[in-house]
């Protein structure tokens, strides 16, 4: 979904002030976190940001004969660790997390997923949750390494 300016109670809300926000919630994470002061963990963030930003600079000049993951370039490479690693396993960590004895357990997930108004989760959905869905998501993992 495309983030679009906006009018709240009257005021004028543009795309950057939502930008912004999503920048203070990483400073005020990591200010939490560390227990920096705010201008340190600024200052921080601010170089994780131009270093973390780096492969995309520099992914198609500098960088565009350097071939890390499987003969891809520097952006294609990023792009195969998140889409097909760092997304499956995080959802199937997350969902072993919600469903397992170790974890959170399916029972809180559900008293916690139904608080509110709005539809309710079912509880006859624990084993699709617990048997199918990560069988799913190996599949999906396994084949985004083939």
């Amino acid at each position: 979904m495309a983030i679009k300016d906006t009018d709240i109670d009257g005021v004028h809300i543009t795309k950057d002030y939502y930008m912004a926000m999503q920048d203070k919630n990483i400073v005020s994470c990591v200010s939490e976190m560390t227990g920096l002061s705010r201008k340190k963990t600024c200052l921080v963030c601010g170089i994780a940001l131009f270093l973390l930003s780096l492969p995309c600079l520099l992914g198609y000049n500098l960088w565009s004969n350097f071939r890390p993951i499987a003969g891809r370039d520097v952006l294609d490479s990023e792009d195969f660790l998140v889409s097909n690693l760092l997304l499956p396993i995080g959802s199937l960590v997350y969902l072993l997390f919600c469903v397992s004895k170790w974890g959170w357990g399916f029972d809180k997930y559900v008293a916690e997923a139904n608080k509110g108004e709005g539809l309710k989760f079912a509880k006859w959905l624990k084993p699709y949750f617990q048997f199918v869905l990560p069988v799913l998501i190996a599949v999906i993992f396994l084949q985004g390494l083939l």
